[in-house]
C-alpha cells in the first residue's frame, strides 16, 4: 500500500461530493460538498494541497453491464479539466478514475441506517458517496497491491498537463 492521502470526489450535476483518506490509506472520511460551477476546481485544488494528497479519485458512473453514460463523459472531462489545474497549481496531475458502480445507492442505504432522513440527506449524500467511492479504492488497493482504477492520462490518451487553463472553475 503506498503511503499517502488521497483525494476522493463523486462528481454531480450541481455538487460535487469530496472526502480524503488518512495517510496511511486506511480510513476515508468526508471533507465537504463543493458546489459545481465556478470555483469548483479551485476548491478542490485547494483540499488536495492541504492535504497533501498523493492522487486524485475520480468516480467514473458507468451503468450495470459497464458502458458508459454521458454523466460519465462528463466526469471524465471533469476530471481532466482537474488535473490540468493541479498541474499547474502543484506541478502534477494525479488523477485516477474508478468505477462508482451504486456508490450513491451504497451512500442512501448507509444514511438511511445511521438514521438519517431522507431529506436531510441531501447536504451530505455527495460526500458520503465520495467516501464510498475512496474507500472501496482504498481497500481495492490493499487487496492488490496496485492503485485503484486508471490514470487519467492513461484512461484517454490525454496528457492533462497540457490543459493548464480553462475549466469551470475559471
Amino acid at each position: 500500500m503506498r503511503h499517502g492521502a488521497r483525494i476522493g470526489v463523486d462528481v454531480g450535476t450541481v455538487r460535487i461530493g469530496v472526502a480524503r483518506s488518512d495517510p496511511s490509506g486506511l480510513l476515508a472520511t468526508p471533507v465537504e460538498t463543493v458546489r459545481r460551477g465556478r470555483g469548483d476546481l479551485d476548491r478542490i485544488v485547494e483540499i488536495v494541497a492541504e492535504h497533501e494528497a498523493i492522487e486524485v479519485i475520480v468516480g467514473l458512473p458507468t451503468s450495470l453491464s459497464g458502458r458508459e453514460s454521458h454523466a460519465a463523459a462528463a466526469a471524465r472531462e471533469f476530471a481532466t479539466r482537474l488535473a490540468a489545474r493541479l498541474a499547474a497549481a502543484i506541478g502534477r496531475a494525479p488523477v485516477r478514475l474508478v468505477d462508482e458502480r451504486l456508490t450513491t445507492v451504497a451512500a442512501q442505504r448507509g444514511l438511511r441506517s445511521s438514521g438519517v432522513r431522507s431529506r436531510d440527506q441531501r447536504s451530505v449524500i455527495d460526500q458520503a458517496a465520495a467516501v464510498v467511492l475512496l474507500q472501496a479504492a482504498l481497500d481495492g488497493e490493499r487487496a492488490t497491491g496496485r492503485p485503484p482504477g486508471r490514470r487519467l492520462e492513461d484512461d484517454s490518451g490525454i496528457d492533462p498537463g497540457e490543459e493548464a487553463s480553462g475549466g469551470t472553475g475559471a
